[in-house]
């Protein structure tokens, strides 16, 4: 059977993102509670939405953290990231996650999530 080209109903901009967690089992397990369905601050996930990102996955392999971000077409990355840096309890959600990851404390969700370049894409 042959399938048929991917299909986009809208625009959007993807960034894909990588970060890299703490190598201690248990706060992996802890980090993935954390972000079971419902288990994030409903405050993180409005202000994602109120910058512009439309969908977000995370998935793990072993401590890499692969991020999936789907935003809208006229999301500036640098500006919009900024701008939840500011957000209600984002700094505090930073602070909380903060344990899990290889990554300061004081550090924002844009210095620890490293934007990864795409380096292929199927039907370009």
């Amino acid at each position: 059977m042959e399938y048929p080209e991917k299909i986009t109903y809208f625009a959007f901009k993807r960034y894909c993102k990588t970060l890299e967690l703490k190598n201690d089992p248990l706060l992996i397990e802890k980090y993935k509670k954390v972000h079971e369905p419902g288990a994030a601050w409903p405050e993180i996930t409005q202000g994602m939405r109120d910058i512009g990102i439309l969908d977000m996955e995370i998935y793990i392999y072993g401590t890499r953290l692969f991020m999936i971000m789907d935003t809208v077409p006229d999301f500036d990355h640098e500006k919009d990231m900024a701008r939840l840096a500011n957000m209600p309890r984002q700094k505090e959600w930073e602070a909380f996650v903060s344990e899990f990851q290889d990554a300061s404390a004081e550090a924002s969700a844009s210095q620890k999530w490293q934007l990864m370049e795409r380096i292929y894409k199927m039907n370009s």
